[in-house]
């Protein structure tokens, strides 16, 4: 199904909102009841129970998570949102600067059913260890 380009841009908008709101209800919020995401061929967090789950991780991980749309690209109702986050790692306190992208697939509704998220980890490990 197709969707309004600038109804999905403004959408990408909140779900950046909700990202930087620190707040991991807000970002489930951005998915269906039934939505969910899988990050670098993880398991899958089903529900926006377990959606909130997984942001509150990267809470706990990342101190001061700021999100950023780098760039965003729309086919119809499947969606590339290109993200960087920038923050600080509570264990080490060393600067992160970690870039990826999901892959939405939008409901009628416009939140997200399904998301595949990718970012390089072994470069995000480099960071969180200096190196």
């Amino acid at each position: 199904m197709t969707q309004d380009p600038n109804r999905i841009r403004r959408f990408a908008s909140d779900y950046v909102d909700a990202w930087n709101s620190g707040r991991p209800e807000r970002v489930a919020a951005c998915f269906a009841e039934d939505g969910g995401i899988v990050i670098n061929r993880g398991e899958p967090w089903q529900g926006r129970g377990r959606v909130a789950e997984m942001a509150a991780g990267f809470y706990a991980d990342v101190a001061d998570m700021t999100v950023f749309c780098d760039d965003l690209r729309v086919a119809g109702d499947h969606v590339a949102f290109i993200w960087t986050f920038t923050g600080r790692h509570t264990g080490t306190g060393r600067a992160l600067d970690v870039k990826g992208w999901e892959e939405w697939d939008l409901g009628p509704e416009g939140t997200i059913r399904a998301s595949l998220g990718w970012y390089d980890s072994v470069d995000y490990a480099r960071q969180v260890a200096g190196g």
